[in-house]
């Protein structure tokens, strides 16, 4: 495990303890990125798809994508780029791209992912899944990658009133296993993600991706690894 500093996270070594000998009653998982290796694969796609239509992007914009629901990249593109930008069809452009590689290579999962999966079923602990990606897309992924029985409860970004990182996504999946949030954990790779977990007053476990989060919000982080199978830990 990647230690936090303590002083950064923890008031005194009491409350560490604490913290540190919690056990999860339930567990969340964000999807894109996280299990599933499809949010470094796609960046490429988008620089296609915008230099087909005339447009570039630089990858600070791009980063600002991963983790929130289509609506808001759609909101923050037509800010940037006007309200002629022609979102919808550099999307589908993209869709399609993905599509086209998902059939023909499938989904890679993230590392460790079925050693951590498995550890928590043994152990007979409820899970979710809470993504921005909508639910048939979601569905098609986890299919091509193996994992699509896994999951008996999932949230999906248009289920829910707000979207990351804003904390409803995880709220309504914790709800939905019937466990407080004060005693789930959430699993995430996003800025946003993890800003929405602490927004819900979950305690967040961080497996970097892509990006890694600003300072502000890796203060809020409770544990990270380098990979999902390192996890297995939390559940003693």
């Amino acid at each position: 495990m990647l230690e936090l500093d303590d002083t950064e996270q923890f008031r005194d070594k009491d409350t560490y303890m604490k913290d540190h000998q919690f056990i999860p009653q339930a567990v969340l998982f964000d999807m894109d990125g996280l299990m599933l290796d499809t949010e470094g694969p796609v960046l490429p796609f988008w620089h296609k798809a915008m230099a087909d239509f005339g447009f570039s992007i630089d990858e600070e914009t791009l980063f600002k994508t991963i983790g929130i629901p289509a609506s808001s990249t759609k909101a923050m593109l037509l800010e940037k780029y006007g309200k002629h930008f022609p979102y919808d069809s550099i999307t589908e452009e993209i869709i399609k791209m993905v599509q086209e590689d998902i059939e023909k290579n499938g989904v890679p999962q993230k590392p460790g992912l079925v050693t951590l999966l498995d550890h928590i079923d043994a152990l007979g602990i409820p899970k979710a899944i809470a993504t921005s990606t909508d639910r048939e897309t979601a569905l098609w992924k986890l299919k091509r990658a193996g994992i699509e029985g896994r999951f008996s409860i999932m949230v999906c970004g248009a289920e829910v009133k707000r979207g990351k990182p804003a904390p409803d996504i995880f709220l309504a999946a914790a709800e939905k296993l019937g466990e407080k949030p004060e005693n789930c954990i959430g699993f995430e790779d996003s800025s946003a993600g993890l800003q929405a977990l602490a927004a819900a007053c979950i305690k967040s476990v961080f497996v970097k991706d892509v990006l890694q989060p600003p300072e502000d919000v890796m203060k809020t982080v409770w544990r990270q690894y380098r990979n999902l199978a390192e996890a297995v830990e939390l559940f003693g």
